[in-house]
C-alpha cells in the first residue's frame, strides 16, 4: 500500500503558506490567465516564483492548473507562460485543452502533466488515451465510485476529491453559465449557476426544491480508510477559492488522519474537529459518488455552519437567542429559516451589559440590526476563536543534520545533509587552544541557532580535545550552508528555445449535418443532410449507410463491441477504443476549441472535428480543416450524473424553461435554440432538431440554404 500525496488548494501566496505548513505534500494553484478559477485572487509572476520557492524549501510540490481551454489567438502567449513555469520549476502542470497537452508535451518533454477533471475522465481508455498524449497523472471524475475506482487498470498516477464543493455536472461538461451568461466554467469562469433557486417541474407539478441543482459539500472523512487502501497516488482537498483558514484546518485534519493510519493504522478524529469543519465552511455534508452517497441539498445553497442556539425573544431592536455554543464578539451568525446573516459587534449580558462573550447554556443579547421578525434557529458561520487558533499553528521545520570534523592540523568541515542534497564547506586549519577549549555544547549551541530560517538541526560533532574554533567561523559557515541550501532547493530550468509554427490549411467543406431525435424526423432529412446524428441505435441499424452515425452516450463505463460502424464520439476514453476500426466524428463535448486540438484528434482517424460552442470566433478554421459548427439547436448545458427526481422533468427559472432528458445520465438542454444560420461560416454547419416537426424543419433547413 502506498501513501498517497495529500495535495491542498491555495488562491493567494499567505493561503499556500498555511496549506504547506499545515501538512500538505502538495499545493496547486492557478495564474493570472488559463486557470479555472479566475475569480481567486491567483499568482502574478513574482508570486508564482514565490511560491515555488517556498514549497521547495518546505519539501513540498507546487502544480499549476491550466485548466482552461485555449483559443487559436492564445497558443504563443499560453507557450510562452509555460516556459516561464518551466523556468522557475513548477513540479507539474494541471492542464484540460488536450491540443495543448500534446503539444506541451511535445515541447517540454520533461515537464510532468496531470490531467485536471475537466477532461471528464471517467473510463480506462481515457486514462490509456491521456497515457499516450504525455499525461503523467489524470483527476478521475467527481463521479467514479470507489469500487469503480478499484476496477480500473491504471497506467498512470490517478487523483481524487476528498474534500470540498462538488460540482452537479460532469466537469467539463457544463455550459449553463457559458451559454446564459458568457462565463465559461471551461475558461474558469463559472458564476455558479447550479447554486441558484429553480422551479423542477415534474409530471407538470411544482416541486418543493428551492436548490434542485445545489450539492453538499464533500467531506470523505467517514469512508477514508477505504479510500486509503486503493492505492490512489494523490488525495486532493477544493478549495481555490476558499480562505486561508478553511484550507490549513482541513490540510491539517486530512494530513493528522492520513498519517495516523499509516502509522497505527486507525482513522480518529474529534468530535470538536468534526464541529470546527463545519463552522469553517459546509452545505451539509455528503460522502459523495466515491461512496455512492446522495449528494443534493436541495433546501439552501448557502454555507449553514453549526447550530448555536434558538432565538426565544425579539424586539425592534433586540433579539435574544439562547445558546447551545459559546458567542463571541466578531462571531458570524446566521438565522436558518429566514436566511438573514450578520456579524456580531456588540454581545449582551442579562443585565444589559456589554461583554465580550457569553458561555453555552446562557442567553445572549444581541442588536437587530437586520430587522428579525421571526423567532428562528441560529448557527454559527464564523467563529472567530477558532481563526484565531488556525493563525497561532506554528510555521512547519524542515529537519537538517549538521556534521562537525575538527581536527588538530586539519580544516574546519562542516556538512550538511537534508534529503538528497550534501553540502560541505571548509575552513580554518585547527589549532590547539591556548586558553580555554572549545567544547561540543558550545558547537551544538551554535549550530542550531537557526532564526527565522524553515530548517531545524540535529548536530553530529566529531572533534578532539583541546582544539579552538571561532564562533564568528562557525556562524560563517552555518550561514554559507543554509545559503547553499536554499539555493538548491530554489535553483531555476534553463528555458527552452521554443520554435512553434501554424501551417494554414484551407477548408474543404462547407455541408449541412442534422442530428435527430426520432425516426419521422430522419425520414424527412434523409435526403437533405450531408450527415445524419441519431442517439437511438436500433434506429441507427435500422437506417444505416455511409451518411448515418449513430450518437454514443455522453457517459460510457461499459464498451460494446463496435467494428466498421459509424460512431459521434462525446468522450476522450471512446475516442481511443474505437478510433482502430470505426469510423470517428468528435461531438461539441470534447471542447475542442484550437488547430492543435483538431489536428491531434485527425492523428486518431477523425473524420469530423465538431468544435466547441464556446470560440468567440472562426479564426481556428485558418488552420484547421475537416470540422463542424453547431449553427442551430438547443445544445446540452448539463451532464449529471444521477439525478433526484424521477418522471417527466422541466427545469424553470424566471424567464426560462430548460428541458431535461433522462439516459444513462441526465440531460438539462438550453432554454432556447442557439441559431447562427444566417452566419458565414466556412465550414461544415450541423443542425440538432429536438422536437421540430416538419413544417419547422423544412423553414429551418430553407434559412440555412439562403
Amino acid at each position: 500500500m502506498i501513501k498517497p500525496e495529500l495535495l491542498a488548494p491555495a488562491g493567494d501566496l499567505e493561503t499556500l503558506k498555511y496549506a504547506v505548513n499545515n501538512g500538505a505534500d502538495a499545493v496547486y494553484v492557478g495564474g493570472a490567465n488559463f486557470s479555472a478559477r479566475a475569480y481567486a485572487k491567483n499568482f502574478d509572476k513574482k508570486e508564482m516564483k514565490e511560491a515555488v520557492d517556498y514549497c521547495h524549501i518546505h519539501n513540498a510540490k507546487l502544480y499549476v492548473a491550466v485548466n482552461t481551454i485555449i483559443f487559436e489567438n492564445e497558443i504563443e502567449d499560453f507557450i510562452e507562460y509555460i516556459n516561464y513555469l518551466y523556468e522557475i520549476n513548477v513540479d507539474a502542470l494541471i492542464m484540460q485543452d488536450i491540443g495543448m497537452i500534446s503539444l506541451v508535451h511535445k515541447l517540454f518533454p520533461d515537464f510532468e502533466i496531470h490531467a485536471s477533471t475537466q477532461t471528464n475522465c471517467h473510463n480506462e481508455e481515457c486514462l490509456k488515451f491521456l497515457k499516450e498524449i504525455g499525461v503523467k497523472r489524470a483527476v478521475l471524475a467527481r463521479e467514479l465510485s470507489l469500487e469503480e475506482i478499484k476496477k480500473i487498470k491504471k497506467d498512470i498516477e490517478i487523483e481524487v476529491f476528498i474534500h470540498g464543493a462538488l460540482c452537479v455536472s460532469y466537469s467539463g461538461r457544463c455550459l449553463f453559465s457559458s451559454l446564459n451568461g458568457g462565463r465559461s466554467g471551461n475558461r474558469g469562469k463559472c458564476v455558479g449557476s447550479c447554486r441558484l433557486p429553480y422551479r423542477l417541474i415534474k409530471d407538470g407539478k411544482k416541486t418543493s426544491n428551492k436548490y434542485p441543482l445545489s450539492t453538499k459539500e464533500l467531506c470523505t472523512i467517514d469512508n477514508l480508510e477505504e479510500t486509503l487502501k486503493t492505492n490512489i497516488k494523490s488525495l486532493k482537498i477544493e478549495g481555490r477559492m476558499k480562505s486561508k483558514h478553511y484550507v490549513g484546518y482541513i490540510t491539517k485534519t486530512y494530513r493528522k488522519l492520513i498519517d495516523n493510519y499509516f502509522d497505527n493504522k486507525k482513522i480518529e478524529i474529534t468530535k470538536e474537529e468534526i464541529i470546527n469543519i463545519s463552522k469553517l465552511y459546509n452545505r451539509s455534508f455528503t460522502k459523495g459518488y466515491i461512496s455512492n452517497d446522495n449528494i443534493y441539498n436541495t433546501s439552501t445553497s448557502n454555507h449553514l455552519g453549526y447550530p448555536l442556539g434558538e432565538v426565544t425573544k425579539i424586539t425592534d431592536k433586540k433579539i435574544y437567542i439562547k445558546l447551545t455554543d459559546i458567542l463571541n464578539m466578531e462571531d458570524g451568525i446566521r438565522f436558518t429559516t429566514t436566511n438573514k446573516g450578520m456579524i456580531v459587534n456588540k454581545i449582551y449580558n442579562k443585565q444589559g451589559l456589554l461583554v465580550n462573550h457569553i458561555n453555552k447554556g446562557e442567553t445572549a443579547i444581541i442588536d437587530n440590526k437586520i430587522n428579525l421578525k421571526t423567532k428562528d434557529k441560529v448557527n454559527k458561520t464564523i467563529d472567530k476563536n477558532l481563526l484565531k487558533e488556525i493563525e497561532n499553528l506554528p510555521k512547519k521545520k524542515i529537519k537538517i543534520n549538521f556534521n562537525l570534523e575538527a581536527h588538530l592540523n586539519k580544516p574546519l568541515t562542516l556538512t550538511l545533509i537534508e534529503n538528497n542534497v550534501k553540502l560541505e564547506e571548509k575552513s580554518i586549519i585547527i589549532e590547539e587552544a591556548k586558553n580555554k577549549p572549545t567544547t561540543k555544547e558550545e558547537v551544538t549551541e551554535k549550530l542550531k541557532k537557526l532564526g527565522n530560517t524553515p530548517f531545524i538541526s540535529e548536530v553530529n560533532i566529531n572533534m578532539d580535545n583541546n582544539v579552538f574554533i571561532p564562533m564568528k567561523i562557525l556562524n560563517d559557515l552555518r550561514h554559507s550552508l543554509i545559503d547553499k541550501l536554499i539555493k538548491e532547493k530554489t535553483k531555476l530550468r534553463k528555458p527552452k528555445e521554443i520554435k512553434y509554427e501554424k501551417k494554414l490549411k484551407k477548408i474543404n467543406s462547407e455541408k449541412t449535418n442534422i442530428q435527430v431525435r426520432n425516426e419521422n424526423q430522419l425520414k424527412k432529412v434523409i435526403n437533405k443532410a450531408n450527415i445524419i446524428y441519431v442517439d437511438d441505435y436500433n434506429l441507427y441499424k435500422k437506417y444505416k449507410n455511409d451518411n448515418i452515425y449513430f450518437r454514443l452516450p455522453n457517459i460510457m463505463k461499459d464498451f460494446p463491441k463496435y467494428e466498421n460502424e459509424n460512431l459521434l464520439i462525446n468522450d476522450l476514453g471512446s475516442l481511443y477504443k474505437y478510433y482502430k476500426k470505426n469510423n470517428i466524428i468528435t461531438d461539441y463535448t470534447l471542447n475542442i476549441s484550437n488547430s492543435e486540438s483538431v489536428k491531434l484528434l485527425q492523428k486518431y482517424n477523425t473524420k469530423l472535428v465538431t468544435l466547441s460552442l464556446e470560440i468567440p470566433d472562426y479564426d481556428i478554421l485558418k488552420y484547421t480543416n475537416n470540422t463542424e459548427v453547431i449553427v442551430y439547436g438547443r445544445p446540452e448545458l448539463m451532464i449529471i450524473n444521477k439525478f433526484h427526481q424521477n418522471g417527466k422533468l422541466i427545469l424553470e427559472d424566471k424567464n426560462n424553461k430548460y428541458p431535461i432528458i433522462q439516459k444513462e445520465c441526465t440531460i438539462i438542454l438550453h432554454s432556447k435554440n442557439i441559431d447562427k444560420l444566417n452566419e458565414k461560416i466556412n465550414t461544415n454547419k450541423r443542425i440538432i432538431l429536438l422536437d421540430e416537426n416538419n413544417y419547422q424543419i423544412d423553414k429551418i433547413i430553407n434559412k440555412n440554404l439562403t
